[in-house]
């Protein structure tokens, strides 16, 4: 018999999890769909489940230990509204479902390359319909510049351990999310330093 995967928490995931929460709640619909693109330790996806009982919760993960990990915390949590994880890399040519409701996707941009950033608003583009939100949390350069000393240290660890990593500037990602279809919908400053930024398809 195989032994079970291995518990993964973050302790960034415990302490954010609440304050991304209540980001969402002012902007997710009261049914639906939710695909969450690049969902790690599935923390958040159990979180939001128990929080938005009437949303179909979707994660996705990459990393194969991630997904697997990922997978045993939503069967040991058994959330009716919370769907077992697929392997999903937004690289994938393929749509990972027909269509949903709202593309969520946390800490994702800055730890990949910025060809990631341009897959994903194309699959969220080709997911929603127009109106629909596509939310994005993170930390974000502002203008060219770093909200806080913090930041820019992050910044240059993340390029030390790949050059293609970085945080990204939120004018640069709002470019090339205005190229797939979308409009900027709002911009809210989170603890550490972090945005919840949400963009909607265009009509």
């Amino acid at each position: 018999m195989m032994p079970a995967p291995a518990r993964l928490d973050s302790a960034a995931a415990e302490r954010n999890k609440q304050p991304i929460a209540e980001a969402l709640a002012g902007m997710l619909p009261p049914s639906g769909l939710v695909l969450e693109i690049a969902s790690g330790t599935g923390q958040h996806a159990e979180h939001f489940a128990r929080g938005f009982a009437k949303l179909q919760w979707q994660p996705s993960e990459r990393d194969d230990e991630m997904l697997a990990a990922l997978a045993a915390r939503v069967q040991r949590a058994a959330l009716p509204n919370l769907r077992a994880p697929f392997a999903f890399d937004v690289h994938s040519h393929d749509a990972p479902l027909a269509a949903a409701d709202v593309v969520v996707c946390i800490n994702m941009i800055h730890i990949a390359p910025w060809s990631a950033c341009d897959a994903l608003l194309r699959h969220a583009s080709a997911l929603l319909a127009p109106g629909a939100p596509l939310f994005v949390y993170g930390p974000f350069m502002r203008d060219g510049l770093h909200t806080a000393p913090s930041n820019a240290a992050f910044d240059a660890s993340l390029r030390a351990r790949d050059a293609a990593w970085g945080v990204r500037d939120l004018t640069d990602v709002d470019g090339l999310a205005r190229g797939h279809g979308f409009t900027l919908a709002l911009t809210m400053a989170m603890p550490a330093n972090n945005l919840s930024v949400v963009w909607r398809r265009a009509r």
